[in-house]
C-alpha cells in the first residue's frame, strides 16, 4: 500500500492523457495558449498502462482519465479498455467537458468507464460560449448520449465566479433535478496566469451554500467515490450536491490522489511543484521494482498540504498541464 508521511493512504490516481483541449475555458487555458506538449514525448499506451499497473500493484483502485479534454486523444476507449482490466484496479472515470461525448458515449461505456464527470459552468448559450468559447448544445448532447448508454452517476462540476455565472446556481440544481445529475460546485483556483486571473472572481462556496439553502431544504448526503466533494441531499428527492472547497475550507487532510501528466510527470499535489519524471525511468528500460521503488520515494515527499491562500503565485503550469 502506498501511504504519505501523513498517513494518508494513496488509492487514486488521475492520469491525463493529453494537454489539449477544444475549449478555452477562461479559469483554465488562454485563448490563444499553443505552447502543447510535444506527441513523442506523451506517454504510449503500453507505457501509460505499465504506470497504471504498477500503481494497481502498490495499492491505487480508481483511475480517472483526464485531459485537457481527454477526448481528443485518438483511440481513448482502447486504453480505457486495457486500463479496465488491470488487477486491483476497481474504479475507472472520466471527466470530459462531453462536446465529443455523443459519439463516444457508448463506446466508453462498453470499455469499461462507469462514471462521468462532466465540466458546465452556465446553461445559457451566450454566456457558455463567453466562458469556454464553445457551443453549449454539443455538451447538452453529450449529457444526454451519456446518460441513454447507463453511465451512472452522472456528475455536473460548475466552476462558480462571482459576477459571472453565481446568479445560475440555483438553474444548475434545478437542470440536475430534471435529468436525474449529481451536481457539484467548485471553487476558482490560482493555477496559472488564467486560474489567478479567474481567482479575481472568486466566491465562497459556504456562501453558495447557505443560499441554496434558504430555496432548497439541504440535509446531510454521501455519495461513493474518491473525491474531495462535501455532499448535501435536496430532502425528497435523490439530488446530491456537492461542495469542493480548495480555498475555503481545505481537504487537505484527506487528499488520497496524485496525477500523473501525458509526459509521464507525477504531480504529488496540485497546489506544490515536487514531482517525479516517470518518462525517463520507462524509456530507459527500468524494471518494474525500481518503478515501484520510485513512486513510493515520490510519496514519501508528498507535503502536507497546498499553499494556494498563502502563495498563489507558486503554480505557473496551467490545470490542463497538470491533469484535471
Amino acid at each position: 500500500m502506498l501511504t504519505d508521511p501523513f498517513n494518508r493512504r494513496i488509492e487514486y490516481v488521475r492520469l491525463s492523457v493529453t494537454d489539449r483541449c477544444d475549449l478555452r475555458c477562461q479559469y483554465c487555458m488562454p485563448e490563444g495558449f499553443r505552447d502543447f506538449e510535444e506527441p513523442e514525448h506523451w506517454l504510449d499506451f503500453d507505457e501509460i498502462e505499465r504506470v497504471m499497473a504498477t500503481f494497481g500493484r502498490l495499492g491505487v483502485s480508481r483511475i480517472r482519465l483526464t485531459g485537457g479534454e481527454p477526448l481528443v486523444r485518438k483511440d481513448l476507449p482502447a486504453l480505457a479498455n486495457r486500463l479496465a482490466r488491470l488487477p486491483g484496479i476497481e474504479d475507472l472515470s472520466l471527466s470530459t467537458n462531453a462536446t465529443r461525448l455523443a459519439k463516444h458515449a457508448g463506446e466508453l461505456r462498453r470499455a469499461g468507464i462507469s462514471r462521468l464527470n462532466v465540466s458546465l459552468d452556465s446553461l445559457r448559450a451566450d454566456r457558455f460560449k463567453e466562458i469556454t468559447r464553445g457551443k453549449l448544445s454539443r455538451v447538452i448532447d453529450g449529457l444526454m448520449a451519456a446518460r441513454a448508454a447507463g453511465f451512472a452517476p452522472i456528475k455536473i462540476n460548475m466552476v462558480v465566479m462571482q459576477g459571472v455565472n453565481d446568479d445560475e446556481t440555483g438553474d444548475m440544481v434545478e437542470f440536475c433535478l430534471e435529468h436525474g445529475f449529481t451536481l457539484r460546485f467548485i471553487e476558482t483556483m490560482p493555477m496559472g496566469d488564467t486560474g489567478r486571473e479567474a481567482s479575481n472572481r472568486y466566491k465562497s462556496l459556504q456562501e453558495v451554500r447557505q443560499e441554496l439553502g434558504r430555496r432548497y431544504p439541504l440535509i446531510p448526503g454521501v455519495m461513493p467515490g474518491g473525491g474531495p466533494a462535501r455532499y448535501v441531499q435536496v430532502e425528497g428527492t435523490e439530488l446530491r450536491i456537492g461542495f469542493i472547497t480548495p480555498i475555503s475550507q481545505h481537504f487537505c487532510e484527506t487528499c488520497n490522489r496524485v496525477r500523473l501528466s501525458v509526459d509521464g510527470t507525477l504531480y504529488l499535489c496540485l497546489g506544490q511543484d515536487d514531482r517525479l519524471e516517470l518518462r525517463p525511468l520507462l524509456r530507459a528500460g527500468a524494471s518494474d521494482a525500481e518503478l515501484e521503488q520510485a513512486i513510493r520515494d515520490a510519496i514519501a515527499r508528498k507535503p502536507e498540504r497546498h499553499e494556494f491562500r498563502d502563495r498563489p503565485e507558486q503554480v505557473v503550469r496551467f490545470m490542463s498541464m497538470t491533469g484535471g
